[in-house]
């Protein structure tokens, strides 16, 4: 049977090798022709191809499988997912204190936690759960006392007990999770998208209702695989706007 052939890539030291490997061939299988094979070179070949190792290979294939891209089956061999969406969200790379930063400088209040059934909106991410610990704060400016965001955490119960939320009004829930509770992050992936302000959100962040707002949602992992906190944040639409930079072979 006749394999896809993905195109070539120049990779950048300056980025995890894995991550350049699964965005190449994310755009290869999102820019295919109709008429191209679904079935995907094996492991080997793809790592030879990319000039990487058939480990670094084996993750990127993970993430694609993750976002929906692929199928991989046993004895049979990886596919492209003929349904794949076009409009599904990139991935971009950041670290564990990229992310602190982001969250630091602002006060914040603990409106309040404790235990509750998984959310249906998190339920995916917390498939071994019947209860998760909730927190809810309301950050604001540290100069100007605005509102300028509110956040929902959905926490591991056995993670939640290794630190007080009274931590929570001085630091993000990344750095209490990574030098408090002892989780050893492994990535944290970041969906932002566009939504309207509904009353809880409208009041706490004092805007109109149905005025826009981004929604982040977080889904921190440990080393283990597994996902240990889901934070769902509204940002103010008039206070945030998010920047990428783009690395080339020349920076």
């Amino acid at each position: 049977m006749t394999a896809f052939s993905p195109d070539s890539l120049v990779l950048n030291r300056k980025l995890p090798l894995w991550y350049q490997v699964s965005q190449s061939l994310r755009a290869s299988i999102l820019g295919r022709r109709p008429e191209e094979p679904l079935r995907l070179p094996t492991e080997d070949r793809l790592a030879a191809h990319y000039g990487v190792s058939v480990l670094t290979m084996r993750q990127a294939l993970k993430e694609l499988e993750t976002e929906g891209l692929i199928s991989r089956h046993r004895r049979r061999g990886t596919f492209i997912e003929p349904a794949a969406r076009r409009g599904a969200p990139v991935r971009l790379l950041g670290s564990v204190d990229t992310v602190v930063a982001r969250q630091s400088g602002e006060s914040a209040t603990v409106l309040r936690h404790g235990r509750v059934p998984v959310p249906a909106e998190v339920a995916e991410h917390f498939p071994d759960l019947e209860e998760v610990v909730e927190f809810r704060r309301l950050r604001r400016d540290g100069t100007t006392g605005e509102p300028t965001n509110w956040a929902e955490n959905a926490v591991r119960p056995e993670i939640a007990e290794r630190f007080d939320p009274a931590e929570l009004e001085r630091w993000p829930m990344t750095k209490i999770l990574r030098d408090t509770a002892g989780v050893r992050v492994s990535r944290i992936t970041d969906t932002v998208e566009a939504r309207l302000a509904d009353p809880e959100t409208a009041a706490l962040l004092e805007v109109p209702l149905l005025s826009p707002v981004l929604h982040c949602t977080g889904v921190v992992h440990d080393d283990r695989g597994r996902v240990v906190d889901v934070a769902r944040i509204r940002y103010r639409g008039d206070r945030f706007s998010f920047a990428v930079t783009t690395l080339t072979m020349e920076s």
